[in-house]
């Protein structure tokens, strides 16, 4: 592996989520891999468990890591051929490739705007870095994929599973602004890629890119989808048809103790309490948000380790 920018960047899911269950168990056993190598963490959005996990899971490989917020600084400009007399102080043709002269890694985190679907789906912020910069690059969220939190998302399901083929629902839930797609679409994702029971259940409107979804189940009848479920994984997300729109809050659609019955509850947090999940079910044993904020380092970890191995 010498980028890691989508979960299909991943040779084989089942045996890295395995290394990464190992490395957990151990997570200072390859604490001189990344010794005298440099990680370089770019936040074009803030952060705290991204931001968080991923510079632990740096310092426990031996790595330096060197932190930037991009829009503290000064806006980069994107576009090729524009004449820089306004607000953009710096092209990223530059930016990155000094960046790589002081790095080994570069790290970047930056959401959509959620008002234009074509500019947002062209990440033209992550492929700009995979154009210009010289070193590895790590996706720590952009604008359609947030895959270090698939791949925790499958760590913790892996970790929790009480049988071999689980049901997992993917819910939608009431939240007031508008939301990106970046974590629901890896989580279908990387749910496709694994022998998993997979559905997803959102209100009319909600339905999430077909070339995302393909052929997975998509139910409009929450309650019907959560019946024998396993695993909740519950999130919200804008409209992608009418994009970025809120195009409704139904309360109904919030996790309750009633929906989720004996199911194991995920959410990437941070989460709206008694608007997306009710606080019965947060602070119940059913709850293993914390379990999977917890894995952030150890799904960054087994990446990073992989992307040292290959440099």
């Amino acid at each position: 592996m010498k980028k890691f920018t989508t979960i299909h960047d991943i040779e084989n899911l089942s045996k890295t989520i395995q290394e990464a269950i190992a490395l957990k168990a151990n997570p200072f056993q390859y604490d001189t891999l990344g010794k005298h190598k440099t990680l370089v963490l770019l936040f074009f959005n803030s952060s705290l468990r991204t931001r968080l996990s991923t510079e632990k899971a740096a310092k426990k490989l031996g790595m330096d890591v060197m932190i930037l917020n991009i829009n503290n600084t000064w806006n980069l400009e994107f576009k090729d051929g524009t004449i820089m007399n306004l607000q953009t102080a710096e092209h990223v043709k530059e930016a990155a490739q000094v960046i790589s002269q002081y790095a080994d890694i570069i790290a970047v985190r930056a959401f959509p705007n959620l008002k234009n679907k074509e500019e947002d789906a062209s990440e033209y912020v992550l492929k700009s870095f995979m154009k210009y910069a010289t070193v590895p690059i790590v996706n720590m969220e952009s604008a359609t994929a947030h895959p270090l939190q698939a791949l925790t998302d499958a760590i913790t399901i892996t970790e929790t599973a009480t049988k071999k083929r689980p049901k997992v629902v993917l819910t939608w839930a009431p939240h007031p602004k508008a939301l990106p797609h970046a974590v629901a679409n890896s989580f279908v994702k990387t749910m496709q890629a694994l022998d998993v029971d997979f559905s997803i259940t959102n209100p009319e409107g909600y339905d999430l890119s077909l070339d995302i979804t393909k052929n997975t189940p998509i139910s409009h009848d929450q309650e019907e989808a959560l019946k024998n479920a396993d695993i909740v994984y519950v999130k919200n997300w804008s409209s992608y048809n009418q994009y970025g729109q809120v195009l409704h809050q139904d309360p109904n659609w919030m996790i309750t103790q009633e929906k989720i019955g004996s199911a194991s509850c995920m959410h990437c947090l941070p989460v709206r309490r008694n608007v997306v999940i009710e606080d019965a079910v947060l602070d119940s044993e059913n709850s293993i948000v914390i379990q999977q904020a917890n894995n952030r380092t150890f799904a960054a970890q087994i990446v990073l380790k992989t992307l040292l191995e290959h440099l």
